[in-house]
């Protein structure tokens, strides 16, 4: 064995070792209350603060035609008041509590946020159920609301060419599946929404059972528990949620959007390439693929398309953790007078270059270290214990398959990232979008 491969086999075995001590079963509590809420918890005393994530089962995937983008607008509709906080009273509550607090929606969750001294914890409590229980969802309120989330979709695909672009590849990428459209939902629905689709929507998808809760710090499990009966086991569930039972069919040939922008300075592309839900076996090898494509200055796209060739003034590439099968994406922004089908035909040489020939043990070695190093400095927080607990629950179904992340990361081989690469990464199970400044040179003359 070189030298190298002994130093990152040691390596990756201490920081194993140190993972494991940082977070382990015996240091995680969990609870189900009455009504199914399931709560998860953390003694962790190395701060005098706690945190509290609430994960919701509902994204954007669990919306249809007519009201896509509800479950963004609820992550704005969960602040504007409820039975006994007013309009805007979350916020200030929490901060005069010397609390704050953020939320976010993905296609599969909502998640909300809340860090706080410890002994403010009950107003976090009653300020959390208050807007579960009791959200005001008032005409006024919604119209003024819908009014900020349009304007958020109008500027955001003005002004982010990512999100342009990406909206048009998922569109093109998904022909059955409620991931085609995107997070923020359409602009038609957007207006659409009637007061009655918003309370079933909540009443629905912000039942207890239907989320997941982490609180991580200077916390008792005990008092935690007290805490949770009292305010959130009294909450009524509401109807059961629609199954999503749509798969998307194969896709066999690639498929070709083109967006024309004139105000751009230089072509953008994406990629997109199905991939399975997180769940997957093949979720692992996937993730450090996507790494030693694009994460660093030594990765495979920037090395190439950045420094050798100066084709490119930023490239990366990710694949969102998912529950049902989604995309695995390469964007890539061209320098100035750089043309689009060259930077393409660059893009596609360097993944063809890993189908081919595979990648090197020391590549492979590099980012298991880094997955290792990143991995441990995120649960040295309680934020991030909190939402890597939470998220593993939500994505994989269990917050233990948390603690065994190091040892699936190592496993993975390098026939593994070459057979991932051929199996996932060909022509005809791509999506290209490109979006450029001049009109399409492949557009037929009319």
């Amino acid at each position: 064995m070189s030298v190298k491969k002994i130093v990152g086999a040691l390596f990756s075995c201490l920081m194993y070792v140190s993972l494991a001590h940082s977070l382990s079963l015996e240091e995680i509590d969990e609870f189900t209350l009455k009504n199914g809420m399931k709560i998860i918890v953390v003694e962790d005393n190395s701060i005098p603060n706690a945190n509290m994530y609430l994960f919701w089962r509902v994204g954007s995937r669990n919306e249809y035609p007519g009201i896509t983008g509800i479950s963004h607008f609820f992550e704005h509709m969960m602040f504007n008041g409820s039975k006994n906080y007013g309009p805007k009273m979350f916020d200030r509550v929490m901060e005069a509590s010397g609390g704050a607090n953020n939320a976010y929606t993905t296609e599969n969750i909502t998640a909300y946020t809340n860090w706080f001294p410890v002994e403010s914890m009950e107003t976090i409590f009653q300020l959390e159920a208050d807007r579960i229980a009791h959200l005001a969802i008032e005409k006024d309120v919604v119209e003024s609301e819908r009014g900020v989330v349009a304007s958020e979709r109008r500027t955001g695909l003005e002004n982010s060419n990512f999100r342009a672009i990406s909206e048009e590849v998922k569109n093109a990428a998904f022909r059955a599946h409620p991931y085609s459209w995107p997070v923020i939902g359409h602009a038609s629905d957007i207006e659409g929404w009637s007061l009655e689709d918003l309370v079933t929507y909540h009443k629905t998808y912000y039942s207890p059972n239907n989320a997941v809760v982490v609180i991580s710090g200077d916390v008792k499990v005990s008092e935690v528990k007290a805490l949770a009966k009292k305010y959130f086991e009294p909450i009524q569930n509401g109807p059961k949620p629609r199954n999503i039972h749509t798969v998307e069919p194969e896709q066999k040939g690639e498929r070709r959007v083109y967006l024309h922008k004139p105000s751009i300075s230089s072509p953008n592309i994406m990629m997109a390439w199905h991939i399975p839900e997180s769940k997957h076996e093949d979720y692992y090898s996937l993730d450090i693929l996507s790494s030693i494509l694009s994460d660093g200055y030594t990765s495979r796209l920037y090395q190439s398309l950045v420094d050798e060739k100066q084709l490119a003034s930023g490239v990366f590439s990710y694949l969102p953790k998912s529950i049902d099968p989604n995309l695995f994406y390469v964007y890539a922004v061209a320098n100035q007078d750089v043309a689009s089908d060259v930077l393409e035909k660059a893009m596609i040489e360097v993944i063809n270059d890993v189908i081919k020939k595979g990648v090197s043990e020391e590549e492979l070695q590099k980012i298991k270290n880094n997955q290792s190093v990143n991995f441990y400095r995120t649960i040295q927080t309680i934020n991030g214990k909190s939402n890597e607990l939470g998220s593993y629950e939500v994505y994989f179904g269990d917050y233990k398959r948390l603690l065994d992340a190091p040892k699936y990361y190592e496993k993975v081989s390098l026939e593994d990232i070459q057979r991932v690469a051929k199996k996932y990464l060909v022509k005809a199970n791509r999506t290209v979008g490109i979006i450029d400044l001049k009109e399409d040179s492949h557009a037929d003359d009319l």
